[in-house]
């Protein structure tokens, strides 16, 4: 089995899953950086239930694609990974910014495809 994340289609706003890794390569509290075909960067998270979750890279605060290298935690029940830089937290259902609520950060759904 992939992981895919799903990407928006250029033609009649279907969708297309798009595969970035196996399931073994993620483990809970670290995340995988990823390329997408439109040359951007998803980051992907394990939680300890074994759901995976999938955010823009990109820190909106720096500019840098490091939030796959960021910290991982809950904060009110909610998942979330902090930057490595400055530390503002992005829930990693939603990608709201916990700490700004002006900014957030592209989510993607995650799932499972046959490889």
């Amino acid at each position: 089995m992939t992981l895919a994340v799903e990407l928006p289609s250029d033609r009649h706003s279907d969708r297309t899953w798009f595969p970035v890794c196996a399931p073994s390569v993620l483990v809970p509290g670290r995340g995988v950086a990823a390329l997408l075909p439109d040359g951007g960067q998803v980051a992907l998270f394990m939680d300890r239930a074994g759901r995976p979750y999938a955010i823009g890279n990109r820190d909106p605060f720096t500019g840098a694609y490091v939030l796959s290298r960021g910290l991982t935690g809950t904060a009110d029940g909610r998942p979330f990974v902090a930057s490595p830089l400055l530390k503002q937290r992005f829930d990693l259902e939603t990608g709201a910014c916990l700490d700004d609520p002006a900014v957030s950060v592209p989510v993607y759904r995650v799932r499972e495809i046959a490889s």
